[in-house]
């Protein structure tokens, strides 16, 4: 008996492979892009991937606490979706966005489906398109050391000539983790100690171009074609996304299939929608897919009779089916809608001309001053204040057909919770008659105060060419604008806003 040997269940190969060593290998790829993203953008840049980081770790630490798990911090799954999710962003937004959006990426997309390896979608993925619907504005917001430009994929689409080779090294604008050719140097050592197949990355960059060439509408153009491959997120997505282990199907057939599907879905985004990450979304929706590709993917087992044949896969064919009629019913609310919307932007548009032109009963255009605000061409207003932007002008004429007065719609994109967009009255001589706000969602109880009269009161009545922000309050100057306690960014968003207001109708309309 003592010559027995000990039978154990399967699985009985042995390797020294593990969870935290596959983690480590990516963040080790992600170095490259990490460091170049710190160098190109500076501290900023490094504040957001530790703040991104931390909130990733001690989410996952606080979960597992609380649910009283065993501590899976150690696996560097959470680092890498913080590191992840940092890369994916401006290097100059508020902390409190890596913060939110890392949370979300581990308590909502991983932690609470029952932690690694039971998530349905990549979690630094979910957590960036949470951003992008929470955070608009701010997380598509490209601009560098303060200066706004459009991206590589926007000057391509504006008909502007781009340089490839910049945008294949990550100097112009876009997310911290912008260079492909650091991502590509990742990529290649991910795929070197087999971290990753070939699979997928190749199936994405096939597809897509192959789609861009058939309906990208500049025919097979080199250029055009390997411009929107090294911008835009899809070597982030192809490399580092996209194969997440978890989220993407077992066999090579089904990897080939998904990368497929990526592609072809960034193509279509980029082509035909206007969303500021096509990436991102081609990926999440992807990743719903992947039990289907699984079911049609898997071999059937040598041997199996064909009465024994896997059944079809009913259940997935249905949760796709639910997933495409939801979205096909949302998109046809947002088509039966979109009109009712536009009139009431336009309602709310029209009571705030009045409400800061009171004396004018009708509004128009102008022609040369419309062109002066083309001329603008979106970009920032002047050097002095802020990020500012000039959207348009209208001029309020009384029942007598004599313009009593300018209606100067201007945006802040300096406000501590996204752009504040106003309505900046002046009168012929200069005064201002009032403001109002047409887009604010600051934080209520502090930022939100200067929504109230208290507020915009001060700018009432006042002939000045600039007005100036009194942090400490008491002002007794009729130019100088006290500050609301607590929301100094607010307040010197507002009265940038309002200046930048001022100068243009100095030059363009007095």
């Amino acid at each position: 008996m003592n010559k027995l040997l000990n039978v154990s269940s399967s699985p009985h190969v042995r390797s020294r492979l593990s969870t935290g060593s596959v983690m480590y290998d990516v963040i080790l790829a992600l170095m490259p892009a990490t460091f170049f993203g710190v160098y190109r953008h500076g501290l900023d840049a490094l504040i957001v991937i530790a703040m991104s980081v931390i909130s990733a770790v001690m989410t996952e630490f606080v979960f597992d606490y609380v649910a009283k798990r065993p501590n899976t911090v150690k696996d560097g799954s959470a680092v890498v979706t913080g590191l992840l999710l940092a890369l994916c962003l401006p290097a100059h937004v508020p902390l409190y966005v890596p913060y939110l959006g890392s949370l979300f990426a581990i308590l909502f997309a991983k932690c609470l489906f029952g932690g690694l390896g039971h998530n349905f979608m990549n979690p630094a993925l979910s957590g960036r398109c949470f951003l992008l619907i929470a955070f608009s504005g701010i997380v598509a917001d490209f601009s560098v050391d303060g200066v706004s430009m459009a991206t590589p994929l926007e000057q391509l689409a504006a008909g502007e000539t781009v340089n490839l080779v910049n945008a294949f090294l990550g100097f112009g604008n876009g997310v911290i983790g912008c260079s492909t050719a650091a991502l590509m140097l990742g990529g290649l050592y991910l795929w070197v100690v087999s971290g990753i197949t070939f699979e997928i990355p190749v199936a994405i960059f096939v597809s897509c171009s192959a789609f861009l060439a058939l309906f990208g509408g500049h025919g097979f153009d080199p250029a055009f074609i390997l411009l929107h491959l090294v911008s835009g997120g899809i070597m982030m997505g192809a490399f580092f996304m996209a194969t997440d282990p978890v989220t993407s199907p077992v066999t090579s057939t089904g990897q080939l299939l998904y990368g497929t599907l990526i592609g072809i879905l960034c193509g279509i985004f980029r082509v035909y929608g206007s969303a500021a990450d096509s990436v991102s979304y081609a990926i999440i929706i992807s990743n719903m897919v992947v039990p289907l590709i699984d079911e049609i993917s898997v071999p059937v087992p040598y041997g199996l009779r064909s009465q024994e044949k896997k059944e079809f896969p009913k259940s997935a064919l249905i949760l796709c089916a639910i997933t495409l009629i939801a979205g096909v019913c949302l998109s046809g609310v947002f088509e039966l809608t979109e009109d009712t919307i536009a009139e009431q932007q336009m309602a709310a548009n029209i009571a705030s001309y009045q409400e800061v032109c009171p004396e004018a009963v009708d509004f128009s255009y102008d022609d040369g001053i419309s062109a002066a605000v083309e001329a603008l061409d979106g970009e920032i207003y002047g050097t002095d204040f802020g990020k500012a932007y000039i959207n348009e002008v209208v001029v309020g004429s009384d029942a007598s057909g004599n313009v009593v007065g300018y209606v100067i719609s201007a945006t802040s994109g300096d406000g501590f919770d996204g752009n504040i967009t106003m309505s900046v009255g002046i009168s012929t001589d200069g005064t201002v008659n009032a403001i109002a706000f047409t887009e604010i969602n600051e934080t209520a109880g502090m930022g939100m105060l200067c929504a109230e009269d208290n507020f915009k009161s001060q700018f009432s009545g006042v002939n000045t060419t600039k007005f100036t922000l009194n942090k400490a309050g008491n002002s007794t100057a009729e130019d100088e604008i006290d500050s609301v306690s607590g929301a100094s960014t607010t307040s010197g968003a507002v009265v940038n806003a309002v200046n930048a207001a001022l100068d243009f109708f100095a030059a363009n309309v007095k």
